[in-house]
C-alpha cells in the first residue's frame, strides 16, 4: 500500500472515529451544525439538555440531513424500564445509546434481550449498545464519598468486564482506563471514549484527559469531542484538525477497525 493510499484510508478510519457532541439549546443550532460538520464527523452525540428540548424530532432533523445518531441519555432505572427506553430509541434509527453499567446485570441483559428482540422483528438496524463506566468528571474522591473503596480503574474494569458478560457492545470510559480494559475485554469490545483535548487546551470538568492521538493510540474506538469544535472560530476546521491528530494515532489493526466499520453500518 502507497504511503499517499495508507494515510487517506487512517484519514477515513479517523473520521468515522470522531462522535461531535451536540450541546447546543436549539433546534436552529442543531441543523447548523450538522450542516456543516455532516462530512467531517463520524456520528453527532444528543444529550439530555437537547433531548429534553426537542425531542425525538432533534433525532430526525440529524438524520434528515445525512447524520448519525449517539442517543447519550445514560438510562439508568429498573430492567423493564430501560429496556424499553432502548426499544423505543433502536426504533428512532439511532446507531449509538448508551445505559449506566451500574444498573446492574439484569438490566444489561433485560435491554440487550429486548433491542435484539425488537430489531429482528422489525427489521431495524440494531443500534450499538454501550454501557456508561465511571462518568470523566469523577476522581478517587469522588467515589469515597458515593461509597466505592475501590481505585477508578478498578471499578471501570469492574463493570466493563460485566457489561461485556450481558452482551453490551462496549462501554464508555476515560483515556486513561483503555489499556487496561483491552487488556481485559479484549480487542472487538468497543471503547467510546470522552475526555480528550489536544495540547495546550483546558480541561473544563474533565479530570481524566489524553490527547486524540494518545487515546486512539492506546486503543479508542471513538473519541467524543464537543467544545473544542463548538466554541472555535471555525468549527470545521477544528474538527479536521482533531481528526490530523487522531491519523496519526491510529495503527490500522484489521480486529479493530473491523469493529469501528460494523458499528459504522449499523
Amino acid at each position: 500500500m502507497s504511503v499517499t493510499l495508507r494515510s487517506a484510508r487512517q484519514q477515513f478510519e479517523a473520521k468515522q472515529r470522531l462522535i461531535f457532541a451536540l450541546d447546543v439549546a436549539s433546534l436552529a443550532e442543531v441543523k447548523a451544525y450538522v450542516a456543516l460538520l455532516k462530512d467531517e464527523v463520524g456520528l453527532f452525540k444528543v444529550g439530555k439538555q437537547l433531548f429534553l428540548h426537542g425531542g425525538p424530532q432533534v433525532v430526525r432533523a440529524i438524520q434528515q440531513k445525512g447524520g448519525r445518531v449517539f442517543l447519550d441519555l445514560k438510562f439508568h432505572d429498573i430492567p423493564r424500564t430501560v429496556a424499553n427506553a432502548s426499544v423505543e430509541a433502536a426504533r428512532l434509527g439511532v446507531q449509538m445509546l448508551n445505559l449506566h453499567a451500574a444498573g446492574g446485570l439484569t438490566m444489561m441483559q433485560e435491554t440487550v434481550s429486548a433491542v435484539n428482540k425488537t430489531c429482528k422483528a422489525e427489521r431495524l438496524q440494531r443500534p450499538t449498545l454501550l454501557a456508561v463506566t465511571v462518568l470523566t468528571s469523577l476522581d478517587k474522591d469522588d467515589l469515597k464519598r458515593i461509597g466505592i473503596g475501590a481505585t477508578i480503574e478498578t471499578q471501570v474494569a469492574r463493570l466493563a468486564t460485566l457489561a461485556r458478560e450481558t452482551g453490551m457492545d462496549g462501554v464508555v470510559a476515560s483515556p486513561l482506563e483503555i489499556a487496561r480494559l483491552r487488556r481485559e475485554c479484549g480487542k472487538q469490545f468497543l471503547l467510546v471514549v470522552p475526555g480528550v483535548r489536544s495540547q495546550g487546551e483546558t480541561w473544563d470538568d474533565q479530570k481524566r484527559v489524553l490527547t486524540p492521538e494518545e487515546a486512539i493510540h492506546a486503543g479508542a474506538n471513538y473519541l467524543v469531542v464537543g467544545k473544542p469544535i463548538r466554541d472555535a472560530h471555525d468549527p470545521r476546521a477544528a474538527a479536521r484538525q482533531i481528526v490530523q491528530e487522531m491519523s496519526r494515532g491510529l495503527v490500522v489493526d484489521q480486529r479493530l477497525t473491523s469493529s469501528v466499520r460494523r458499528a459504522s453500518a449499523a
